[in-house]
């Protein structure tokens, strides 16, 4: 007996298979992607990209002069709907406002004014939905401003 075991031939079932499963793998990835896609961006879209992009580098400048500040600010949903500010380090004449809006699914705004309750704290004129919000604060006081965005709930 010769050592050369005879070869089994390849057939069109072969091919078949070697398609689904390389089809499937690409299904796969490609399904596993765009979940990621859709439930990880958080960012905003813009009307024209390219006016934007002009404007990038004047708002890293407006967003480190805001950082030297060392202003803090952290938003939180009261019970009673109510968004509630704590700030550290900002002047008691503060000027804060938000703009408050959906971060996906249903586009939904919301403005924001704030009275001052204590020292470093604010409370919005108005409750809001509940639900996950994106919320931008602003706050100006003494001819500086500092904004800052966080995900309210």
């Amino acid at each position: 007996m010769s050592g050369n075991p005879k070869a089994k031939p390849f057939t069109g079932k072969h091919m078949a298979a070697i398609l689904v499963v390389g089809f499937g793998i690409v299904a796969a990835v490609n399904f596993t992607m765009a979940s990621y896609a859709t439930g990880g961006f958080h960012g905003v879209v813009v009307d024209n990209s390219y006016v934007a992009s002009q404007k990038f580098n004047g708002w890293l400048e407006q967003a480190e002069k805001a950082r030297e500040l060392g202003w803090q600010a952290r938003a939180a949903r009261a019970d009673d709907g109510h968004v509630v500010v704590t700030s550290k380090g900002v002047p008691n004449a503060a000027s804060v406002t938000a703009e408050l809006r959906r971060p996906l699914g249903t586009r939904e705004y919301a403005s924001l004014r704030f009275t001052p309750t204590s020292e470093g704290t604010y409370r919005s004129h108005i409750p809001v939905d509940e639900g996950r919000w994106t919320i931008r604060l602003s706050i100006a006081a003494d001819g500086d401003s500092w904004i800052g965005e966080s995900e309210l709930r």
